[in-house]
């Protein structure tokens, strides 16, 4: 009599499965290696010409803020913050780019799980 239903060979998982959630681990073994990767890096930018420069992590942490003497102005004190400003925020969109590249090198471009 035939068996019916179930998977052929037994009780275990069929092959393709199984080489699924292997797969699935070693994806997920190898994001987790990106992404403490990422976490350890450091972007650094700067702004106007040099006069101000960030450095940031992947975790998008200010560890750094290098200033010119040139750069302090007490009269103009306002031009400091907006260069202080300028060279955070590109330190941080080198940092989330290269998060973006990452997350695209590891699901293939498609921009994330279907699920």
């Amino acid at each position: 009599m035939a068996k019916r239903g179930g998977y052929p060979g037994g009780m275990g998982m069929p092959g393709n499965m199984n080489n699924l959630m292997k797969q699935a681990q070693r994806m997920q073994r190898q994001m987790e290696e990106s992404q403490k990767a990422l976490e350890e890096a450091v972007f650094t930018a700067k702004s106007g010409g040099g006069a101000v420069e960030v450095t940031v992590t992947g975790k998008k942490e200010v560890t750094a803020i290098k200033l010119a003497p040139e750069a302090v102005d007490p009269d103009d004190v306002e031009m400091l913050e907006d260069l202080i400003m300028a060279a955070i925020n590109e330190a941080m969109k080198q940092a989330e780019d290269a998060s973006n590249a990452m997350m695209n090198k590891m699901t293939g471009g498609m921009g994330g799980f279907p699920f």
